[in-house]
């Protein structure tokens, strides 16, 4: 999930993965694959680096927790 912010200023929560694609017109318009549309502030780069950082913290809450106390092997 990813934070945003419509046109008219409201904070909004998106599932990012129901993205189908982003425009440019010139505000940011996403088109979910339900087909609904949405207008928001943030520019087209800003939702792809908030999606990227997104699965970056998702991927790496699943890796193994590393112990700083633990001398490195290698």
């Amino acid at each position: 999930m990813i934070r945003l912010t419509r046109l008219n200023r409201a904070p909004m929560v998106l599932n990012s993965d129901l993205i189908e694609h982003i425009d440019v017109t010139p505000d940011t318009v996403i088109t979910l694959t339900t087909g609904q549309i949405l207008r928001v502030r943030e520019s087209a780069e800003e939702v792809v680096e908030r999606i990227v950082e997104f699965r970056h913290r998702v991927l790496d809450h699943g890796a193994a927790p590393v112990d700083d106390d633990e001398p490195a092997h290698g």
